[in-house]
């Protein structure tokens, strides 16, 4: 917020001018507070709670059947939560109906109309705002120049491979200028290659035009690439956020890491303190940074990937070893 500048005058004639320094103010846009939802008796969501900062991309993360889509619906105002209320910008949005919302949904499917052409899918809510033709078209060149499909306008999208029609579902989706975009599962249906293409790409558009974005998504990778801060759910509740360095650094609980493909989790029990040493079925290892684990305390050690390596001579001493034979080894290019 710029404060702007504030001119004093003293009696000795003395010229004293104060300059305001600008910060950036970062506003919560959407909250969701203690949401609870059931179909047929069956809880589906379960006191679900979390913001999202206007800016920001927000990923929701979490297994198949996990409530991911149905609390993305229920910010739409697709579906009505049993409990809880739902906020954008401070005011509840309980009786505003979802074509009031002025969001924006893009889906794994993309939605697009078969009989239109490139053009007239992009420019399909901006007709609906009953916008002048000149607006809406270069409001479709600027959206087709942002998604790198120029010249496209008259193309059939039957016609287009699945990451053109990608592209042009997200052109239309961000055309109208949503306050709250939301996309879920949209690179599903995408070959991995061209799902990592596109990956970054999106996360940059998101970027440059600003929007405010939920990313529904069971893909790890993805959310690690795209989001601004991972919220995972597990059978409808909330079991870690945070940014995805720290969520992949630091997981919740055993079942966050086997989510993650952490794989490597080795039971324990703390033998001794200061430094830290776990007694394994594999041997007793020392923890350089297992202090203030109670001695007897049940632990459960996480062996990363990335953190193992093949060694031919004497380790160092303190350095963790775990001996054993080479069963299996796969070749990856």
């Amino acid at each position: 917020i710029r404060l702007g500048r504030e001119t004093f005058a003293w009696p000795s004639t003395r010229l004293f001018i104060r300059q305001w320094v600008s910060y950036p103010v970062i506003m919560t846009l959407l909250e969701v507070t203690s949401v609870d939802k059931s179909f047929s008796g069956t809880p589906v969501l379960r006191d679900v709670s979390f913001h999202v900062d206007e800016g920001e991309i927000v990923c929701l993360l979490g297994p198949s059947g996990c409530g991911k889509t149905t609390l993305l619906r229920i910010i739409a105002g697709l579906e009505i939560a049993d409990r809880g209320q739902v906020l954008f910008g401070g005011r509840s949005l309980d009786e505003v109906p979802a074509h009031r919302r002025g969001f924006g949904l893009m889906f794994q499917d993309y939605a697009l109309f078969p009989h239109k052409d490139v053009a007239a899918n992009v420019a399909f809510g901006l007709r609906m705002q009953d916008l002048p033709r000149t607006q809406v078209e270069a409001r479709v060149a600027e959206m087709l120049d942002l998604v790198g499909l120029q010249d496209y306008e008259d193309r059939r999208v039957y016609d287009l491979s699945g990451g053109e029609q990608q592209r042009v579902a997200l052109a239309r989706s961000l055309a109208p200028g949503p306050r709250l975009l939301m996309l879920d599962e949209p690179l599903g249906s995408l070959d991995r290659a061209l799902r990592e293409e596109l990956m970054n790409e999106l996360r940059t558009i998101l970027k440059q035009v600003r929007v405010t974005a939920i990313y529904v998504t069971h893909d790890q990778e993805e959310a690690f690439a795209l989001a601004d801060r991972v919220i995972i759910l597990k059978r409808g509740r909330i079991v870690q956020e945070g940014a995805p360095q720290d969520v992949y650094r630091h997981p919740a609980s055993s079942w966050v890491a086997r989510f993650l493909g952490l794989a490597n989790l080795l039971p324990g029990r703390v033998v001794a303190a200061m430094p830290a040493r776990v007694e394994t079925a594999l041997g007793t290892l020392e923890l350089p940074h297992g202090e203030g684990i109670p001695l007897g305390q049940a632990v459960t050690l996480l062996l990363r990937p990335e953190a193992a390596r093949l060694v031919a001579v004497p380790p160092q001493k303190g350095e963790p070893v775990l001996p054993g034979p080479v069963v299996q080894a796969t070749v990856q290019t």
